[in-house]
């Protein structure tokens, strides 16, 4: 039942539940799946009396196609066919991502998204996709991850470990890049319905000191990772760098026309979620830790990240999850806000994919599951992201990503970044902020810098709504 939620803003938002099981493989049993989302969905009519009614899915490129091209499993197929049928039959809207990182074996053995013909034979599993599904589905999203593929694994080989090569990695970029530009016309071609887009991984944070120099490394690494792929999705070119220098195009990689095949429209962009940063330049480590953290700070991602101008350390007096990840509800809102800052109307319709993890751990003293405070978080981020709807930032909808997947990489990536979780100790959990359980009301900064949101002022604002206002 909806407790009181105030926003009109949100009305017009499509909310829904996305998972990375391939509807191409074998159904794990149903014991395995649907708790998180039934716990969503009960959280989400709790909050707002909205009811989660789309449904996206990852198709299985590496099942459907496990053979090379022109080869398809036909039971494959049948099952794709089946888990459609049944979402429709439930009253639910289908969405369907086309690649969830993996690749099938014999283009992985070819190079992966380092070898061109991999955009090309991504097209070409579009259309097909597009010719035998397109009436069913509603949202085709051609990756659910653009920097995982590539970023993280050809330039700085996080996963898999070992096979990054540095910026000689760089030409995956433009190539899963080029293959979401030709799969947007493929299935357009093909006459497939529903609204086509992709992913990038959404990275937001805050200066970890007034610094000019901390500012201008959070500057760099939203440049390393918002700007490097949507520099050329939305401007149709690539990111150049404060030295006047385009890293991807210095690789050689660009061809004639690429740039613009890759500026294709979108009719959305989804924006995956984690966490924010703190950011600050590596030459004020030592301002900003003990001299004898220093060192360990310089664990395996910041000895990358300090290469390109800044470094990752641990937020003070922030409640983080079992990842080690703080609990900023505000965080979301922000790092949207900074996107409007750089692109404006440039930006599609947004979609949010925020995968939960900040939830997982929210239990009581008992160990049983936390409803009031993991609601009243959910709460909290909403009532922050309704503040930009109203502000006119065009988000169309919100899914709640499963926790149970892609487990592996979220535990590598607990280790990978340690740097986030203070070395001693955590306090007792403090009591559920006030600002929490304020209905509708922005919450004051939690961190350095915080509230890009609530400054942002779009369109004229209409009398905030009771207990609404920034600071």
């Amino acid at each position: 039942m909806n407790d009181g939620f105030p926003h009109a803003s949100l009305r017009g938002v499509d909310w829904g539940v996305a998972t990375a099981d391939m509807i191409a493989a074998p159904p794990p049993p149903a014991a395995e799946r649907g708790g998180h989302f039934r716990q969503w969905t009960d959280d989400l009519r709790h909050v707002t009396g909205a009811t989660a009614d789309t449904h996206r899915m990852v198709a299985g490129w590496p099942r459907l196609q496990p053979d090379g091209p022109g080869s398809w499993d036909p039971d494959a197929l049948d099952r794709c066919d089946r888990a459609l049928d049944s979402l429709l039959a439930q009253g639910l809207r289908p969405g369907l991502t086309l690649l969830h990182r993996t690749l099938p074996p014999w283009l992985d053995d070819r190079g992966g998204w380092l070898a061109r013909d991999t955009a090309e034979h991504f097209a070409g599993y579009a259309a097909e996709l597009g010719r035998r599904f397109g009436d069913r589905v509603e949202r085709w999203i051609t990756s659910s991850d653009l920097a995982g593929p590539t970023l993280a694994d050809h330039v700085a080989g996080m996963y898999p470990p070992g096979r990054g090569i540095g910026l000689a990695g760089l030409p995956a970029v433009h190539h899963i890049l080029l293959a979401n530009g030709l799969a947007a016309q493929a299935l357009r071609a093909v006459g497939a319905k529903g609204r086509i887009g992709t992913t990038v991984t959404l990275v937001g944070g805050y200066t970890a000191t007034e610094d000019p120099y901390d500012r201008l490394a959070l500057e760099r690494l939203e440049s390393w990772t918002n700007r490097l792929f949507l520099d050329p999705l939305l401007l149709g070119e690539h990111m150049v760098t404060e030295d006047d220098v385009s890293p991807v195009g210095a690789t050689g990689c660009v061809r004639p026309g690429d740039l613009a095949t890759i500026a294709t429209g979108q009719d959305l962009l989804g924006l995956s979620w984690h966490t924010p940063f703190r950011v600050t330049a590596p030459e004020n480590l030592p301002r900003v830790l003990p001299t004898v953290n220093c060192q360990s700070a310089l664990n395996e991602v910041n000895r990358l990240l300090v290469g390109l101008g800044f470094a990752i350390v641990p937020f003070e007096d922030v409640e983080t999850t079992a990842y080690g990840w703080p609990i900023i509800p505000e965080g979301l809102a922000d790092a949207i806000a900074g996107l409007h800052d750089l692109y404006g109307e440039l930006l599609p319709p947004l979609s949010v994919i925020d995968n939960g993890m900040g939830d997982l751990d929210l239990v009581d003293d008992t160990g049983h599951s936390d409803d009031a405070r993991r609601r009243a978080l959910l709460r909290a981020r909403l009532s922050w992201l309704a503040g930009l709807v109203a502000a006119g930032v065009d988000v169309r909808g919100y899914e709640y990503w499963s926790v149970l997947d892609n487990l592996e990489a979220k535990f590598r990536y607990t280790r990978l970044y340690a740097m986030a979780v203070p070395d001693h100790e955590p306090p007792p959990r403090p009591p559920i902020p006030s600002d929490w359980l304020s209905r509708g009301t922005f919450a004051g900064a939690a961190v350095p810098e915080a509230g890009r949101a609530a400054g942002l002022r779009l369109v004229p604002a209409a009398p905030p709504a009771q207990g609404a206002g920034a600071s």
